[in-house]
C-alpha cells in the first residue's frame, strides 16, 4: 500500500505592546481608550469585561467607580455592568471555582473573540484569568493590567497563563499572548514592603543570566530599591520587562523545546511554594531557588565562591530569607521530587539553567543530586 502524507506549515505573527503610564483611568489619560478604539475593526461595537484583584479593589476604593466614569466620559466601548472582584494570590489558581466564575461572566455577557477581558491584579490573578480567557471560544482577547512589581517586570508581560492542578504548579495552562499590557505605576503605591521586594527576585534572575550591566545597576541602587524609590523602581521594571520581551522574541516563545532559561531558580521555587502551603510567595521562593542554583554552579566549578556568596548576600541585603527548612527535610527527598516534577513539566528531558558566569546562563541536562545536597547545606550555613 502506498503511503500518502500532507504537510502543513504556517506561521502566525504575534504583536503586543507593553505601555508604561500612571493613573490609567483618569479621564485625562486617553491611553486605554485610544488602544481600544484603534484595535481591530473600528466600526465594531467592542465590549470590555473587567476582573479586579480583591486586594487591589480594597486598596484603591474608587477604582471600580473610576472605571465606570472613564467609559461613560466618551462612550468609546461597552463596559460590562458586572465588574468581577475576585480573590488574588495563589488560591485563585488552586480553586477551579475562580476560573469557572470568569468563564461564566464571559458567557453571560457575550464576550466574543472581538471583545476584551481586562484583568487588573497580581501575577496569580493574571495567570488564572488569562487561562479562563484562553479556553473560552478558543481564546478571547486579554488585556493585562499588572499591579505588583513581579507582574509588571516579569509574568505580566509574558505569553503564559495557567492554574494549578493535581497538586502541581501551572499544570493546566495556555500559551496565549495578551493584546496589550498596561503597567500603571500608581498601583505599586499601595503595596507593602513584602510585595515591593518580591519582584526584585525576578529582576536579579534575568540580570544574572542575561545582563551583567543590569546586575551591577541593581547592586548600585540597592538602597533605593529597598526604600521603594519610585524613579529607580520604574527603571528596574522597564529594564527587566525589556529583557523578558527580548528573550520571548528571540527563539522559542511557546517553549516547544525543553529550554527555559527564564526559569532559572524556579524548579526548587515551585516545590517550595507547595511545601510551605504557599506561605512563601513566588518571588520569595524564587530568591531561595536562585541562591541554591547559584551555589550549585559554584560547587560545579563554573563561578567562584566569592561570586556565589555575593548573590546570596545580595538577596539577604534586600531582606529576603535565603533558606527554608523544607529544602532539607527527609534527606532532601522533597527537593529531589521537585526536580523530577520539573523534568515532567518540561516534557521529559531535564533542562536546568546554571551560571556560566555572572551575567550569562547556560543549560545542563543532568544534576548531581549529591552535590545539590551539599549546595543545600551550604545555603543553610550562609543563611545563618
Amino acid at each position: 500500500m502506498n503511503r500518502l502524507s500532507l504537510t502543513q506549515e504556517f506561521s502566525v505573527p504575534y504583536k503586543y505592546e507593553v505601555f508604561f503610564t500612571e493613573n490609567l483611568f483618569e479621564k485625562e489619560n486617553t491611553l486605554f481608550k485610544d488602544f481600544i478604539v484603534n484595535f481591530g475593526n473600528k466600526d465594531y461595537q467592542k465590549k470590555v469585561l473587567f476582573v479586579v484583584d480583591e486586594f487591589v479593589a480594597k486598596s484603591h476604593k474608587n477604582l471600580t467607580s473610576q472605571i465606570v466614569a472613564y467609559f461613560n466620559h466618551e462612550n468609546f466601548a461597552e463596559l460590562m455592568p458586572e465588574i468581577l472582584v475576585l480573590e488574588g494570590g495563589e488560591n485563585c489558581k488552586n480553586d477551579p471555582r475562580y476560573y469557572e466564575e470568569v468563564i461564566r461572566a464571559i458567557n453571560e455577557h457575550g464576550i466574543d473573540r472581538h471583545s476584551f477581558v481586562a484583568c487588573i491584579g497580581g501575577g496569580a490573578l493574571l495567570d488564572m484569568v488569562g487561562y479562563a480567557a484562553g479556553i473560552s471560544h478558543r481564546g478571547v482577547k486579554l488585556i493585562r493590567i499588572p499591579t505588583t512589581v513581579l507582574s509588571q517586570n516579569d509574568s505580566g508581560v509574558g505569553v503564559k497563563n495557567a492554574v494549578n492542578y493535581l497538586g502541581k504548579k501551572n499544570f493546566l495552562g495556555t500559551f496565549a499572548p495578551p493584546v496589550a499590557v498596561f503597567n500603571d505605576m500608581q498601583f505599586l503605591e499601595s503595596l507593602g514592603e513584602r510585595d515591593l521586594r518580591g519582584g526584585l527576585a525576578e529582576a536579579i534572575k534575568v540580570a544574572l543570566i542575561k545582563d551583567i550591566e543590569f546586575f551591577k545597576w541593581i547592586i548600585a541602587h540597592i538602597e533605593e530599591l529597598i526604600a521603594g524609590n519610585k524613579r529607580v523602581m520604574q527603571e528596574q521594571i522597564f529594564r527587566c520587562a525589556q529583557l523578558h520581551l527580548q528573550h520571548i522574541a528571540s527563539g522559542d516563545p511557546f517553549e516547544t523545546g525543553s529550554a527555559r532559561p527564564l526559569d532559572f531558580g524556579h524548579w526548587a521555587a515551585h516545590k517550595l511554594e507547595y511545601l510551605s502551603d504557599f506561605q512563601i510567595r513566588h518571588g520569595e521562593a524564587v530568591a531561595i531557588g536562585i541562591c541554591l542554583d547559584t551555589l550549585y554552579s559554584y560547587l560545579k566549578g563554573y563561578i567562584s565562591q566569592k561570586e556565589a556568596e555575593g548573590v546570596v548576600y545580595l538577596f539577604q541585603d534586600l531582606g529576603f530569607a535565603t533558606f527554608h527548612s523544607a529544602l532539607a527535610e527527609n534527606d532532601k527527598i522533597n527537593l529531589f521530587n521537585g526536580l523530577n516534577e520539573f523534568r515532567e513539566h518540561l516534557g521529559g528531558q531535564l533542562t536546568i539553567t546554571l551560571l556560566e558566569k555572572i551575567g550569562k546562563g547556560f543549560e545542563v541536562h543532568e544534576i548531581d543530586f549529591d552535590l545539590m545536597k551539599k549546595a543545600v547545606d551550604l545555603l543553610e550555613e550562609l543563611s545563618q
